[in-house]
């Protein structure tokens, strides 16, 4: 019995739901989607519509030269033996299957400044070659380009670029395509992309919204406004719902702020710092989040490739121990390590968090304690996600998902609360 009457309790909390409308707006949560792996990225003079077969084929002589076989790759690169079969055979079929999962055209810092005529004669062979590769399904499944940043000097030069390369392409886009915009240092600059967007899209018979942008964090003023706030909601606000990801660059982070090229790494305690402020800011909003580049590449000898090929898998599995799933790859000789380092980082992780779920689903979401790991009911969306991540990854197969007693369905629904919604006849009856 309640002394509130239901009028009363719907009074009371009318401000709060009010409040939490534009709430939810801001923070959907992942919808789910399959998020790519990394994001390789070529100048615009050197892209062909089949750059990313192209890269593949490059990828696997690679590897196939100096990995040797299973052992002699997972030892070179500092992996568990355990899983050395299996990582070899599920890189070796990615590599030959989808070698390139993201790519971006990149008119920026892989292109340099070249005369206008040049420029512009690039923009339109890039939009020739997008429209050859979508007839001949030979695109990367996600691809965009890179612009110049929106500096006072280079502006104007950016978005003639971007008007050449959209107009070219007649309104026929790619699959996930996205523009990236570099070196933002204000929310201006992310709203004049917007403005761009909004006046091409119906000259070009796209639906409103239909072009997509990211972020490039990698100037401290992306962090810390000049007023001590962070820039980086508003970068959020500013972008008008055309956002989908936050990209970290390493390099022109360090150097902004003024670490030695000798000191400019992934792993460096300012990058870390930087990359938690954009997890801050980003949480729950439903962008992407991406690490940047290993640039030692593993080019030259043998001894050279796999002391390169170590750092790059110990930089992503920095990255993904810091929930950063994506990062950038320069080379194609990166791309063995890159698919190695996150299948190594599922699979290292099966059988503990396997025993985990099925327990949590055995006690429908009570807390629970499995060797020396406690566990409470929020830690079950963790394990959820786990898997998920590993699905979409391609670290792991829907066999090893399906060894948590859940159904394709229930891990598809993407909510443990919904699981549990749905099996709540099953729990009926168990002890709490």
């Amino acid at each position: 019995m309640t002394n509130l009457t239901q009028n009363e309790i719907s009074t009371l909390t009318a401000p709060l739901e009010k409040a939490l409308i534009p709430f939810t707006k801001r923070f959907p949560g992942s919808a789910g989607e399959r998020q790519p792996v990394h994001t390789v990225y070529g100048g615009a003079h050197l892209f062909k519509s089949d750059t990313a077969r192209k890269l593949g084929e490059k990828a696997v002589q690679v590897f196939e030269e100096h990995g040797v076989d299973a052992f002699t790759f997972s030892r070179a690169i500092g992996l568990p033996e355990i899983h050395a079969e299996t990582i070899w055979r599920r890189v070796s079929e990615k590599l030959r299957r989808e070698p390139v999962e993201d790519f971006r055209v990149d008119f920026e810092d892989g292109y340099g400044n070249r005369p206008d005529d040049e420029e512009d004669h690039h923009a339109q062979v890039v939009a020739g070659e997008l429209t050859k590769g979508m007839s001949n399904g030979t695109l990367a499944p996600f691809i965009g380009i890179r612009i110049k940043p929106f500096t006072q000097e280079l502006m104007h030069r950016s978005i003639r670029t971007l008007d050449i390369v959209l107009t070219t392409l007649g309104g026929k886009l790619p699959d996930n395509f996205v523009v990236t915009l570099p070196k933002i240092q204000l929310p201006e600059q992310v709203a004049l992309l917007c403005n761009v967007f909004d006046a091409l899209e119906p000259r070009l018979g796209l639906a409103p919204n239909t072009l997509r942008l990211e972020f490039m964090i990698e100037t401290t003023q992306s962090i810390l406004s000049e007023n001590g706030e962070s820039n980086l909601p508003r970068f959020l606000d500013a972008a008008r719902g055309r956002a989908v990801a936050a990209h970290f660059g390493t390099y022109d982070y360090t150097a902004s702020c003024n670490i030695t090229a000798s000191e400019q790494r992934m792993d460096h305690p300012a990058c870390d710092f930087a990359r938690h402020m954009m997890q801050i800011a980003y949480a729950g909003t439903g962008l992407w989040l991406s690490d940047g580049a290993t640039n030692i590449l593993p080019i030259g000898d043998r001894e050279t490739i796999h002391r390169a090929w170590k750092l790059h898998v110990d930089h992503i599995r920095h990255s993904l121990v810091h929930a950063y799933y994506q990062g950038w790859d320069l080379h194609p000789a990166q791309l063995p390590t890159r698919y190695a380092a996150v299948y190594a980082f599922f699979l290292e992780g099966l059988g503990a968090a396997t025993d985990r779920l099925q327990n949590f689903m055995a006690k429908a979401g009570q807390a629970t304690l499995v060797g020396d790991i406690f566990d409470d009911a929020a830690t079950g969306q963790g394990l959820l996600n786990y898997f998920l991540r590993g699905m979409n990854s391609g670290a792991l197969t829907e066999e090893e998902a399906l060894a948590t007693g859940l159904t394709l369905e229930e891990l598809r629904s993407r909510s443990f609360v919904k699981i549990l919604k749905g099996r709540r006849g099953t729990f009926e009856g168990n002890p709490r």
